[in-house]
């Protein structure tokens, strides 16, 4: 049985972690209001970007043509995959490389090309062997469209001198606080079936170009990707900064009521001293009276 010196050792570690757990957690809540609040600004965009690319697609029909949308045969294919930096986030990391090595074995390993944004990822899937073209930072407080841009550079590069063939995103989509949902999408070719059936039932319009129709796409089909990349950028963000807040806000939890429990047993142990005390203090009154 612990001895009572051990057990207030105990309690002032489980104190001490309280302590950085909770101020884990509000700073984890601090970051998710903004988080949070940038995403809800983007999805908008991204939404009617979606649909903009998909009535200009089909009122073009098959009239223009651009690199980003040529499908070949998946020889290569690349995955770009966003998790964070740092830990104490929960299953958030976990649960999202689950999901990309789900992915991931459904091809040869010498057909994939990894493109990696985050720490926990590089540290997760470079030892097992994968081939790792190209890493980014991650910018884990305020990520900017630059950095999207960044990326889409050498996902472009790339995909245009066929390094990879397709590239399917994989992120963490914020739903709430509590629920973040791994997603994966596949980003290229883009293809504009697959735009229709993200943007939903949208009706058919006549557009008028001014310039050309191919004019128009080969430039916004690139800023459409940019977009894509961005989005989930502050989703997983948003995600990671949730997925923190509810698991330190579990362990503050936790902590508190070890220090409940702890605080039972030290009261329990030094009851048990006084009462054996007493014990041998009456216990030597009779033996002086014997």
């Amino acid at each position: 049985m612990a001895t009572i010196r051990q057990i207030r050792q105990r309690i002032r570690v489980a104190k001490n972690i309280e302590q950085i757990t909770r101020a884990m957690k509000m700073v984890a809540a601090a970051r998710l209001k903004r988080a949070q609040d940038r995403v809800q600004q983007a999805r908008p965009y991204a939404q009617s970007m979606r649909e903009m690319m998909t009535g200009l697609a089909r009122s073009a029909g098959s009239d223009v043509t651009h690199p980003l949308l040529e499908v070949r045969e998946p020889g290569n294919v690349g995955f770009l995959i966003i998790t964070s930096d740092r830990g104490l986030a929960g299953s958030y990391n976990s649960a999202l490389l689950r999901r990309a090595t789900e992915l991931l074995n459904g091809y040869d390993r010498s057909q994939l090309k990894l493109y990696l944004m985050g720490r926990k990822g590089i540290q997760f899937l470079t030892p097992r062997g994968y081939a790792i073209e190209h890493t980014f930072p991650i910018n884990a407080t305020a990520p900017t469209y630059s950095e999207a841009r960044d990326v889409m550079r050498v996902i472009e590069a790339d995909f245009k001198n066929g390094t990879i063939d397709r590239l399917v995103l994989v992120y963490t989509r914020f739903v709430t606080a509590m629920t973040q949902r791994p997603t994966d999408l596949l980003l290229l070719p883009v293809q504009p079936d697959a735009l229709e059936g993200a943007a939903g039932t949208a009706a058919a319009e006549d557009y008028i170009y001014e310039p050309t129709a191919e004019q128009l796409l080969q430039s916004l089909i690139p800023r459409y990707v940019e977009g894509q990349i961005f989005q989930a950028l502050l989703e997983a963000v948003a995600s990671e900064h949730g997925a923190r807040m509810t698991a330190m806000s579990s362990a503050t939890d936790n902590a508190g009521k070890m220090i409940t429990n702890l605080t039972l047993g030290l009261n329990r142990a030094r009851q048990a001293g006084i009462t054996r005390e007493i014990s041998e203090i009456v216990g030597g009154a009779e033996a002086l009276k014997g």
